[in-house]
C-alpha cells in the first residue's frame, strides 16, 4: 500500500513515490525521459570539448560521444538496483565528469587515445577501493566535506552558464537570447513554487519547451540539423587499446588523474547522500552508507568501461536530486527508464540532433534553476549532523578557497600551471581543501582510548573496567562511569538481536573520546541487518517485529544518550553514542 504523501517540514514539496514504490507507467516513463532529455546534451558536451581541444579525428570524436552516452546509460540503470555491493538503489544519473577535462586533454596531446585509455582505467581503481573500504575513510569524507563539494558545483558551473548566454567571445548576443533565458527560468521556477501534482512533475520540460518556443520565434532553434540527421545509425566502435609502455608521460599525468578521481568519487558520495535526503518521506532517515558504497562501485565500473572505450570518465551527477525534489518521484524504475533512454539515444542520431538543437540560453535557464536547488541541498547536508565551530571553519575556508581559485584570485599563474590546472576548478580546490583540513583535525585530535574484545555480553566486565579508567582520566567520577557503562550495555544488547546466534568469532572495537563535557563512544562491529539509529527514531510508532526486551533497550539507550548514530557499511557497522557528563 502506498503511503499518503506528506510535506517536508518547513513546507517543502512532498514525496509522491519513494524508491521502493511503483508509480503509474506513464509517470515513470515521462519522468525518466525528462532526466534523459535534460542530461543527454551535458553528457555529450564534455567528450566533444575534450576531443576538439585535443585535435582528434572526427571518427574518434563520434565514437567517444557514443561510448560516453552508452556507458552513462548502463551505469544509470545499474544504480537503480541493489545487488550485493553493486548499485545505490536510487535514481542517480551518471554523467561524464568536467573535472577530468584538463587532464584528459593533456593525455591526448602527450600520448594519444591509448594513453588516455590507460590513465582512465588506472584511475578507476580509486572509487573501487573507496567503495570496498569506505569505513576506513568515513572520518575524513564527512557531511561537511561532501556538502561543501555540492555547494561548489554551482560556483564551478556558473561560468559555463554565463558562456551559454553570452555566446562566443567578441560576438554580439543574438536577439531573443535574454528573453529565451528568462522565459525558461520563470516558467520552471514559477511552476516549482506554485504548481502541484502532475503539473509540477513536468515543470522542467514545460520550461524548456517555453524557452525553445521563444527562441524559435527569433530563429535560434536549428531545425535543419534535426531534419538532416538519420533516424537510426549503427555505431562504429574505435577502442584505442592501452598504452602499456608506462613512459614518462604516464607517470607525469598519473597524479593528476588520481587526484581528480578522488574528487569525482567525493562527488558521487555527495550525490548519494543528497538523493537519499530527498527520496524518502521520512527526511530524518539516516544515510545508508551501503548504498553509497554500491554507488561508488558502479562509478568505478563505469570508469573502467570508459578506459576500455578510450573516452572521458564520469561520476554521478546531481541533476536527479533536483528533479526528484521538484517532481516528488523517487521510484527506482525512473532510473531504469533514464538509462534505457540514454542507450536508445546512442543509436538515434535524429534524437541526438533534436536535443543538441535546443538553444544555449534555454539550457542556461534550466541549469540556473537546478544550480540554485543544488546549493540549498548542499547546505542541508553540511548541517545535517550539526555544525560546530571547527566544522564551520572547514566549510567556510573550503568554500572561500573554491570560489577564489575558480575566479583566479589566488596566484592565477601558478594555479593554472600546476597539474594541468587541476585547482583552477573551484570544486577541485574547495574539495581538496576540505579533505586536507578534516584530515588535519583528525590527526591533531586528542588521543583516544580504545579496546578490542569479543562481541558478546561476556565482555561487559572488561568494558566496565575500560570505561572506569577512561572516565577517571577525563576528570569524571563514578556517576559518569555508570552512565557510560549503561549506554554501552544497551547499545551492545540491542545490536545482539538473536541470543542463539554465535558471536565468538565476531570482534568489537570500542573507541572513547572526550568532547567538552561529553563522552563519545564509537562501536565498530560486523554488519547488522537494520539500522539502530532508524529504530530509535521510530520508537513512537508501532514496531511489530521488535521484541519487548529490545524495545526496552532502545528506549533506555535514547534516555541515556544525547545522540545515537548508526553508519552501516558492507564490511563494518559503526555506532556512535554521545553521553553528556554530569553538571
Amino acid at each position: 500500500m502506498t503511503s499518503k504523501p506528506t510535506s517536508e517540514p518547513g513546507g517543502g514539496p512532498p514525496i509522491r513515490y519513494q524508491p521502493d514504490e511503483q508509480p503509474p507507467p506513464a509517470l515513470a516513463v515521462g519522468t525518466g525521459l525528462q532526466l534523459a532529455t535534460l542530461n543527454i546534451a551535458a553528457i555529450m558536451l564534455i567528450p566533444l570539448v575534450v576531443m576538439r581541444a585535443a585535435g582528434t579525428t572526427d571518427a574518434y570524436l563520434a565514437w567517444t560521444v557514443l561510448a560516453s552516452v552508452t556507458i552513462c546509460g548502463l551505469t544509470t540503470g545499474l544504480q537503480a538496483f541493489r545487488a550485493g555491493r553493486i548499485g545505490a538503489g536510487h535514481v542517480m544519473v551518471m554523467g561524464t565528469s568536467g573535472a577530468f577535462i584538463p587532464a584528459s586533454i593533456m593525455a591526448l596531446r602527450e600520448g594519444g587515445p591509448a594513453l588516455l585509455a590507460t590513465l582512465v582505467a588506472v584511475s578507476a581503481l580509486v572509487p573501487l577501493v573507496l567503495s570496498w573500504r569506505l569505513a576506513l575513510f568515513q572520518r575524513i569524507l564527512t557531511p561537511a566535506v561532501s556538502g561543501t563539494v555540492i555547494m561548489l558545483i554551482p560556483v564551478t558551473v556558473m561560468p559555463f552558464v554565463s558562456g551559454l548566454i553570452s555566446g562566443a567571445d567578441g560576438a554580439s548576443v543574438p536577439p531573443g537570447t535574454a528573453l529565451s533565458f528568462l522565459a525558461t527560468v520563470l516558467v520552471i521556477g514559477g511552476l516549482a513554487l506554485k504548481a502541484t501534482g502532475g503539473l509540477r512533475v513536468w515543470a522542467p520540460v514545460i520550461g524548456v519547451l517555453a524557452g525553445s518556443g521563444m527562441a524559435a520565434g527569433y530563429g535560434l532553434y536549428d531545425l535543419e540539423r534535426v531534419v538532416a540527421a538519420p533516424w537510426v545509425a549503427l555505431p562504429r566502435p574505435l577502442p584505442p587499446g592501452f598504452d602499456l609502455g608506462f613512459g614518462p608521460a604516464f607517470w607525469t599525468l598519473l597524479p593528476s588523474f588520481l587526484l581528480v578521481a578522488v574528487v569525482a568519487a567525493v562527488r558521487t558520495m555527495s550525490s548519494t547522500f543528497a538523493i537519499q535526503r530527498v527520496s524518502w518521506r521520512n527526511r530524518s532517515r539516516p544515510v545508508d552508507f551501503r548504498a553509497v558504497q554500491g554507488a561508488m562501485a558502479v562509478d568505478g565500473a563505469g570508469n573502467l568501461l570508459a578506459g576500455l572505450a578510450g573516452t572521458v570518465p564520469g561520476s554521478a551527477t546531481t541533476t536527479s536530486v533536483s528533479l526528484t525534489q521538484l517532481t516528488g518521484v523517487a521510484a527506482r524504475v525512473v532510473g531504469v527508464v533514464t538509462g534505457a533512454a540514454f542507450v536508445a539515444f546512442a543509436f538515434l542520431p535524429k534524437a541526438f540532433a533534436a536535443v543538441l538543437a535546443v538553444p544555449d540560453p534555454v539550457f542556461a535557464g534550466y541549469l540556473a534553476v537546478l544550480l540554485a536547488m543544488l546549493f540549498a541541498i548542499g547546505m542541508k547536508i553540511v548541517v545535517q549532523d550539526g555544525l560546530g565551530f571547527r566544522e564551520g571553519m572547514v566549510v567556510g575556508i573550503a568554500f572561500l578557497a573554491g570560489v577564489s581559485f575558480q575566479q583566479g584570485l589566488i596566484f592565477p599563474d601558478l594555479v593554472s600551471s600546476f597539474a594541468g590546472g587541476l585547482f583552477a576548478n573551484g570544486m577541485n580546490a574547495g574539495g581538496f581543501a576540505a579533505i586536507l583540513m578534516t584530515l588535519l583535525l583528525r590527526l591533531t585530535a586528542p588521543r583516544r582510548s580504545r579496546i578490542e574484545t569479543r562481541f558478546d555480553p561476556s565482555a561487559l566486565p572488561e568494558i566496565r573496567d575500560f570505561l572506569d579508567d577512561f572516565a577517571s582520566r577525563g576528570g569524571w567520577g563514578a556517576e559518569m562511569t555508570d552512565r557510560l557503562a549503561a549506554a554501552f550495555e544497551e547499545a551492545l544488547l540491542t545490536l545482539i538481536r538473536d541470543e542463539a546466534r554465535q558471536h565468538a568469532r565476531r570482534r568489537l572495537l570500542l573507541v572513547a573520546r572526550r568532547e567538552g563535557n561529553s563522552a563519545v563512544l564509537e562501536l565498530f562491529v560486523s554488519p547488522q541487518d537494520d539500522n539502530l539509529q532508524d529504530r530509535i527514531s521510530l520508537l513512537g510508532e508501532q514496531t511489530e517485529d521488535a521484541s519487548p526486551e529490545r524495545e526496552v533497550s532502545l528506549r533506555l539507550l535514547r534516555h541515556l544518550a544525547s545522540s545515537v548514530r548508526h553508519r552501516q557499511y558492507h564490511d563494518t557497522d559503526i555506532v556512535t553514542v554521545r553521553v553528556e557528563g554530569p553538571d
